[in-house]
């Protein structure tokens, strides 16, 4: 079973140790993640399995994500914060 098929186990997987993650994952498994294509779906349980310092570092724009798909992941739930 993937995080996909089940919503409280993504939830889960979206709790970071770091607050300011936290603040852009859980909003966004609750507002848009239902709305991805099963496409940026996987995309996005990809972008949970990250470490945290990187997952840090590319949401504040300290490094760009050398892999395209979760890079343009990262810039989905930007553009979805700032609305």
């Amino acid at each position: 079973m993937t995080l996909t098929d089940n919503k409280p186990r993504l939830r889960w997987a979206c709790r970071r140790g770091m607050l300011e993650l936290d603040v852009l994952f859980m909003p966004f498994v609750e507002e848009a993640y239902d709305d991805l294509s099963a496409e940026n779906k996987a995309i996005f349980e990809r972008l949970l399995v990250c470490q945290d310092p990187e997952l840090f570092a590319w949401f504040m724009g300290h490094e760009i994500c050398e892999d395209k798909e979760l890079n343009a992941m990262v810039q989905i739930i930007l553009q979805r914060v700032k609305v």
